[in-house]
């Protein structure tokens, strides 16, 4: 490997600086893009074409991807995935910020590959971050897809359930029923995701959206949109499956995974990589 330093400077005249550690294009790489008063994206990117960004659920970070953004690249794409601010080595302020300040740091991740606009995938809390992201820099969003994103009241103990998961300090035996319940289909091991969280963090980003308001980011624009279910995810019962595109009309289209629940991608990794693709390959150029 080698490192190369490079300064890109996007449309918008804002200076990015990036590290890369590269073998060959196409291949995986890390990079740290710069922009404003201090702030810095660790961005891990790999393949070859059109752009998909990759935001993973709440308090987890994007290495969570590993396996489906390896998928995502055998299909021809480039795809990127920024680091949530205060995992790996992404930085910048965590209090007093918004969810727009996290939409500017995956736009910055666009702008640096200087490639044109770039279909947002965001997962559970990162479908939030992409629909604000698509608000604030449509030029930059072609298409956002949301990986399991919940409906808008979410239904009892789920809340519950997502705080003794995530809590490391709670016994395992609870905190496996609690991924289980909250999570996983039954039939899928859970276990994976007792690591991973990133609990340090969790107070800002409830900050940033409780300063946030939802009609703000809700509606992603004016971006067409696919809403990918998890056929067994409690976060969005059956009864409400249509709730975004009966608001939103004939820019949502709804697919859904069968046997999936919220985790979603771990679960169902090969339904979900064929259901992206498709959506993406007849998303006008």
């Amino acid at each position: 490997m080698w490192e190369i330093w490079k300064i890109l400077t996007v449309a918008t005249g804002v200076a990015l600086m990036s590290v890369t550690m590269a073998k060959a294009e196409g291949e995986r790489t890390r990079e740290l893009v710069r922009y404003g008063d201090g702030i810095q994206v660790d961005l891990i990117a790999e393949g070859k074409g059109p752009l998909i960004v990759l935001l993973p659920s709440g308090n987890r970070d994007s290495e969570d991807f590993d396996d489906f953004a390896v998928r995502l690249a055998k299909e021809g794409f480039r795809v990127l995935r920024p680091q949530p601010r205060g995992m790996g080595q992404s930085r910048g302020p965590m209090q007093n910020i918004t969810m727009h300040d996290f939409a500017r740091d995956v736009a910055a991740a666009i702008e640096s590959q200087k490639a044109g606009a770039a279909v947002v995938l965001g997962h559970a809390y990162g479908a939030w971050i992409a629909r604000m992201t698509a608000a604030d820099h449509p030029k930059l969003v072609r298409g956002v897809i949301l990986a399991a994103t919940s409906a808008k009241v979410s239904p009892p103990g789920l809340g519950e359930a997502y705080l003794v998961a995530t809590d490391p300090t709670k016994p395992e035996v609870d905190r496996l029923k609690a991924l289980q319940f909250g999570f996983f289909a039954p039939g899928h091991d859970p276990r994976p995701w007792l690591t991973g969280w990133h609990p340090d963090v969790a107070a800002a980003y409830s900050a940033a959206n409780r300063a946030t308001r939802r009609e703000e980011w809700w509606p992603g624009g004016t971006a067409p949109m696919l809403d990918l279910q998890g056929e067994l995810d409690p976060w969005k019962p059956r009864a409400v499956m249509n709730e975004i595109k009966d608001e939103f009309g004939d820019r949502i289209t709804v697919a859904v995974v069968a046997g999936a629940s919220h985790a979603l991608i771990p679960e169902k990794p090969d339904a979900v990589v064929a259901e992206v693709v498709k959506w993406v390959r007849q998303l006008p150029k």
